[in-house]
């Protein structure tokens, strides 16, 4: 198993960088191009929620970053150290009300482009989410 770590400040660009690391670990492990773009979707949506929501941009936090790839699966690790949040508290996206907002649709479309989504909060403080994609084997 291969396995990379590294610590992005709260801003936007590390959003792409992000991105950019897990969708390069992504064809590495031989997915094709747009399960690939699905999960660098996923990627970017946790780590723009880890950015904007959980460390609100502050300089002085950091998002954590963590890749592992077998020969069988992906899995990107994002934490946050922001004070983390009820999950249950979420709304839900689907619903009328919500249908037309601009945002609050990361952590669905995330579920929907990965085999395995977990999200709890971390010990010490923050959130941190696990996407799982797998190699489909033929």
């Amino acid at each position: 198993m291969e396995r990379m770590e590294t610590t992005l400040d709260s801003s936007l660009s590390s959003v792409d960088k992000a991105e950019e690391l897990a969708v390069n670990e992504a064809s590495k492990l031989g997915l094709g191009e747009e399960e690939r773009a699905q999960f660098g979707m996923a990627v970017r949506e946790c780590t723009v929620n880890a950015v904007v929501h959980g460390n609100r941009y502050s300089k002085n936090k950091k998002v954590h970053l963590e890749i592992q790839r077998s020969a069988e699966s992906i899995t990107v690790t994002i934490g946050d150290e922001g004070e983390g949040f009820d999950f249950g508290s979420l709304p839900d996206p689907l619903a009328p009300e919500n249908l037309l907002k601009q945002s609050g649709r990361g952590l669905l479309l995330a579920r929907a482009f990965v085999d395995d989504f977990d999200l709890h909060l971390r010990p010490g403080g923050g959130t941190e989410v696990r996407l799982v994609k797998n190699l489909l084997k033929a």
